[in-house]
């Protein structure tokens, strides 16, 4: 596995392997893998000749500095997990290299979907997404990218971006990856404390009653039963939404949309924590 530190060592890369006419799948993270990122470079090794991951903790998605200072970081350990998956290459790229100008994000117009649930309590935070990935895409220029589910607006916004940008690249999206007990697999689950990390299988385990809530209830009715839910368990609710997957408008009715997803956000202590679910 090829170990890369700049930009232009990147491009001179991923050009070989052009010229070679291999095709080059992409998968960006932010380190601290898990089997989550791990089964997106194995579909991405499946899919494509060569692949691409990236390790950069992306400064201006952080909207809470101390959230970023905190983020985990073991890049010997990801770059072994890495090499273990066959990734071909591993990108680890500096603030500086990134951001040679200073550590300021473009603006996007994401058609509404940044100012949507995690939009409203991480101001920045999209911007600071699409700044990244735009410039990982215009980089390493790959055929497919590949990302999880479980950051579903994320998804949703990578794909619009896409679109705008005009990049012709294919964004695959993965299953969500949870723990043997359904808690979804995140970098930030190595910072829950023990009664913390007991606490948060509830997330998943109140998002499954929707399906079976949806049948007697209203979409409101619904919210107003899962906030009531929560209240019972140590978690702090941020906030639940139930949406429509495209617009990821709060729906009114059940009628109101063909593919609706249920949305959470919860504080387990300081360690803030989001999930999804497809509502069937």
């Amino acid at each position: 596995m090829r170990k890369i530190y700049t930009t232009q060592e990147m491009k001179n890369w991923v050009e070989s392997q052009r010229k070679q006419n291999k095709s080059i799948g992409f998968v960006p993270t932010m380190g601290a893998l898990h089997a989550g990122h791990l089964s997106l470079i194995k579909q991405c090794k499946a899919d494509n000749d060569v692949c691409v991951a990236s390790v950069f903790v992306n400064p201006t998605q952080f909207n809470n500095p101390e959230d970023l200072e905190k983020y985990p970081r073991h890049p010997e350990k990801d770059a072994e997990l890495l090499e273990h998956a066959n990734c071909d290459a591993v990108f680890f790229p500096t603030v500086e290299d990134i951001y040679p100008e200073g550590e300021k994000s473009e603006s996007f117009d994401f058609n509404g979907l940044e100012n949507q649930m995690e939009g409203k309590f991480r101001p920045g935070h999209f911007d600071g997404v699409g700044t990244i990935v735009n410039k990982f895409f215009e980089i390493i220029q790959p055929n497919c990218a590949y990302f999880g589910e479980k950051d579903f607006q994320q998804l949703r916004i990578i794909q619009t971006m896409v679109e705008k940008k005009g990049h012709h690249i294919e964004i695959v999206p993965m299953p969500i990856f949870r723990e043997d007990d359904g808690l979804a697999m995140s970098s930030r689950n190595q910072r829950l404390s023990p009664e913390f990390r007991n606490a948060s299988p509830k997330i998943y385990e109140i998002l499954k009653k929707v399906n079976s809530l949806k049948n007697e209830f209203s979409p409101q009715e619904v919210k107003q039963r899962v906030e009531e839910l929560f209240a019972q368990t140590d978690l702090e609710l941020e906030y639940f939404a139930i949406c429509d997957e495209e617009t990821l408008h709060e729906i009114s009715t059940w009628n109101d949309s063909e593919n609706i997803r249920a949305f959470v956000a919860v504080y387990a202590g300081d360690i803030r924590l989001i999930d999804n679910l497809k509502i069937d």
